[in-house]
């Protein structure tokens, strides 16, 4: 069964960030993926501060996220970027932890004036780890309600979540055969 780890950059406990990717965890879990979820908020403050790069719970995400098929990263906007937490985790993980996954980001914000906190802030983030970057989706926090469920209601929102976690399924898919093509191969050539 295909893999995939969803990380929130969120320092709040009852963000409408992680509203929102509990939202694309279902739809992941309807799609019979397995499903891992991590915050911030796993990691103790300590560790973050004072970069402690074996911290147990550091190297229990950068284990997830390496051996994952694809991952979903969210984050609120703050000062049009992503919050500053999650930057220090981002910090203690390997450079390459990220290397040929595909990742679909996502952001929560305030207004549409950070809608292009994805394009410049998140996405070459990211890129640093050598992630797969798909297109991603920035949501107003108005689109997400914070009593219902599902948190997200908004039909036209929903068709964008939903294209999105297509074009993820299609980037694992390919992922997955080239890895797979990689093994056969390679078990050919040792015998």
């Amino acid at each position: 069964m295909r893999q995939i780890v969803i990380l929130s950059g969120s320092p709040s406990e009852r963000s409408r960030s992680d509203r929102a990717l509990d939202q694309f965890r279902e739809i992941a879990m309807d799609q019979s993926y397995t499903v891992q979820f991590f915050s911030v908020r796993d990691v103790s403050p300590e560790a973050l501060f004072y970069t402690r790069f074996n911290d147990p719970e550091v190297v229990a995400i950068g284990n997830a996220l390496r051996a994952a098929d694809g991952v979903i990263i969210g984050s609120p906007v703050y000062k049009a970027s992503y919050t500053g937490i999650f930057k220090a985790l981002i910090d203690l993980l390997p450079e390459d932890v990220l290397k040929d996954t595909p990742v679909l980001p996502i952001m929560v914000g305030g207004s549409s004036k950070h809608l292009l906190a994805i394009e410049f802030a998140l996405k070459p983030l990211l890129a640093t780890l050598k992630a797969e970057l798909l297109q991603g989706v920035y949501i107003l926090d108005t689109q997400i309600d914070k009593i219902k469920t599902p948190a997200i209601q908004d039909s036209t929102l929903m068709d964008r979540i939903q294209d999105q976690m297509k074009q993820l399924t299609i980037a694992i898919e390919k992922k997955c055969a080239y890895e797979d093509k990689d093994k056969l191969m390679g078990h050919h050539l040792n015998k």
